[in-house]
C-alpha cells in the first residue's frame, strides 16, 4: 500500500515534533532568599543532560527535553534541600511526608540547605511551629541540625515543606 506524500509528511512532520517536545515542571513555594540558595538549586540539576533550571523567587522552572530528566531534577533539588510543590503530578514531592504519625522525642534533620541566617530564621520558624517541638539547634551552613520534644516526623516535616525545605529525619 503506497501513501500519499501530504500524508506521509504530515506524520513525519508530528513524529519529528514529538521527538522535540520539551517537558517543563514548575515548583513553586521555594525557598530561595538570597543569591547562594539560588546558586544551590541551579547547581543542584546542573549535571543532568538537557536540563535547564531558572530559579525566581519562590518559584523553581525546570525545562528538559525528557520527563525522565525532569524528575531527577526536582529529586535533586530536593536532595539539595529546597521543597516546592511540583506542577506536574508525576514529579511531585509529596511522597517524601511519612506515611504514619510516629512520635519523636528527638531527631536529626539531614540535607537541609542553610547558606545563610535568612535560611536559618525561615527553618527556626518553621520548626519551632511544630506542635510537640520544645528545642532545636539551627545552624547556619550546616547541613543538619536537631529538634527534641514530643512531636510527629510527619509534622516536622510538613512545616519544613511549607517553609520551602526539604530534609530526611534520622532518629
Amino acid at each position: 500500500m503506497r501513501m500519499k506524500k501530504p500524508l506521509f509528511i504530515s506524520l513525519c512532520l508530528l513524529f519529528a515534533g514529538v521527538a522535540r517536545a520539551e517537558t517543563t515542571v514548575t515548583l513553586e513555594g521555594v525557598h530561595n532568599c538570597c543569591k547562594g540558595c539560588t546558586n544551590g538549586i541551579v547547581k543542584a540539576a546542573s549535571g543532568l543532560k538537557d536540563v535547564t533550571v531558572t530559579a525566581e523567587g519562590e518559584t523553581v522552572t525546570i525545562v528538559s527535553k525528557s520527563k525522565s530528566n525532569a524528575k531527577k531534577a526536582v529529586e535533586a533539588i530536593m536532595e539539595a534541600g529546597y521543597y516546592g510543590k511540583s506542577s506536574e503530578a508525576e514529579t511531585t514531592a509529596s511522597s517524601s511526608l511519612p506515611k504514619t504519625e510516629k512520635k519523636l522525642t528527638a531527631a536529626t534533620v539531614t540535607g537541609a540547605h542553610l547558606c545563610c541566617q535568612k535560611c536559618v530564621n525561615a527553618m527556626t520558624e518553621a520548626v519551632k511551629s511544630v506542635p510537640g517541638v520544645t528545642e532545636y539547634n539551627i545552624v547556619n551552613k550546616e547541613k543538619t541540625f536537631t529538634v527534641k520534644g514530643e512531636f510527629s516526623e510527619s509534622d516536622l516535616l510538613a512545616s519544613m515543606n511549607k517553609a520551602g525545605f526539604h530534609g530526611t529525619v534520622a532518629k
